[in-house]
């Protein structure tokens, strides 16, 4: 059973991504599709690290043979309640309220306790989602999985309160067959602060492969400078934005696209205005789904940043270093895993517009582009999250 486990997933081409895959493997042929519930507070049409692991992960265990439902939120109750795309189930119920991110949803207690799903996989511990889920699956006796997808947040006062977070979810983290991570740090991070063994957690990174032959592009607009990520204000977007009128003496044809969608665009837009660079800057996201779109506009960028407050396992930086394009990065969190293996370029998370400038400067003059690399797949992640499901319950 295992040797099917461990064969290739092999899916890739963006036109396969609109057709649902539901042949069984011949490991599920013998033992009966295997029920998995995966719940995530936000899932497409929204964009983000989460919901792109999300898609990522599901299409590909729908392919290998397993009866997947993604279950989500929508505060807005404008999106379809049940649809399938690309093979995976997906289910949203009403959550409140509409204007925070707080989601709380009383409907997961009835789809959890009702489903019959032999387990149950919580992705985000950040919101009410969480303890929810776990809750209810505790409570209706069917395993459960927690991926933490650590992350920052905006609001300083969200920060403050993790520490008193982890604390009030620990009972039912405690709880759960297994704790994923993507990335080493969070292993040593997650036990210390919940006071759990190392041996409670597995990590299982997120995959970073684009298509490898993205279409033929111009180069862009001069010398091309990529910020990728929600639009957040911890994601950073604003300081390679205050850099820019330091970069442009140097690079005259200097051009800042920040690719992503969120809730900071508004200020991003009234910065690069306020700074008259609105000619320079452009602003906007790709769906996680274009991964030829995605490919072709981080091959064209001569450098990517991500200047975040925090990261876990940054697929974006991994994607670019995939790509060979050479990355700057704020010295921090998951960020700095990749810089102490020199992936990256860090610079201090307290830089001046000045510093951030300078880091630019020599990283677009003496780029670091590792000449090897032996970076995580998306059909990795799923394959290994496949195995953890059997694992958890017994089913080989």
């Amino acid at each position: 059973m295992i040797a099917h486990l461990l064969q290739p997933f092999q899916l890739s081409a963006d036109q396969q991504l609109q057709q649902d895959r539901l042949s069984a493997a011949p490991n599920m042929a013998q033992t009966g599709a295997l029920r998995v519930l995966m719940v995530t507070p936000r899932y497409f049409p929204h964009m983000g690290g989460v919901e792109n692991h999300v898609y990522q992960v599901a299409r590909r265990l729908a392919h290998a043979g397993v009866d997947i439902t993604v279950l989500s939120t929508d505060p807005s109750r404008q999106l379809p309640a049940q649809e399938k795309l690309a093979g995976v189930n997906v289910q949203r119920i009403h959550a409140w309220p509409a204007e925070r991110d707080y989601y709380f949803a009383p409907d997961l207690y009835r789809v959890i306790r009702t489903g019959r799903w032999d387990i149950v996989h919580l992705q985000s511990y950040h919101t009410l989602v969480a303890p929810m889920t776990m809750h209810a699956a505790w409570q209706a006796k069917i395993p459960y999985v927690v991926t933490f997808h650590g992350g920052g947040h905006s609001s300083p006062w969200r920060n403050r309160m993790r520490a008193t977070q982890h604390t009030l979810l620990r009972p039912l983290l405690a709880r759960a067959e297994r704790l994923v991570a993507v990335a080493n740090f969070e292993v040593s991070h997650y036990s210390k602060r919940l006071r759990l063994g190392r041996e409670r957690f597995v990590v299982i990174p997120n995959g970073c492969d684009l298509p490898s032959t993205p279409p033929a592009t111009s180069a862009g607009p001069g010398t091309l400078i990529l910020s990728v990520g929600r639009l957040e204000h911890y994601k950073g977007h604003q300081r390679i934005l205050a850099a820019l009128p330091y970069i442009l003496p140097h690079y005259p044809d200097a051009h800042l696209r920040i690719v992503g969608e969120g809730p900071y665009r508004a200020e991003l837009l009234a910065q690069a205005t306020a700074l008259g660079l609105q000619d320079r800057v452009e602003i906007g996201g790709i769906p996680a789904t274009e991964r030829t779109q995605m490919a072709a506009t981080l091959s064209s960028a001569a450098l990517v940043t991500l200047l975040s407050d925090f990261e876990t396992h940054p697929i974006a930086a991994l994607e670019a270093l995939a790509l060979k394009r050479p990355v700057l990065a704020t010295d921090t969190s998951g960020l700095r895993e990749l810089a102490q293996r020199k992936l990256l370029r860090a610079i201090p998370l307290n830089s001046t517009p000045q510093g951030v400038a300078a880091a630019v400067i020599e990283q677009l003059r003496n780029p670091l582009t590792p000449a090897k690399l032996d970076l995580p797949t998306w059909d990795e992640c799923a394959r290994e999250l496949l195995m953890l499901y059997r694992s958890c319950i017994g089913r080989f």
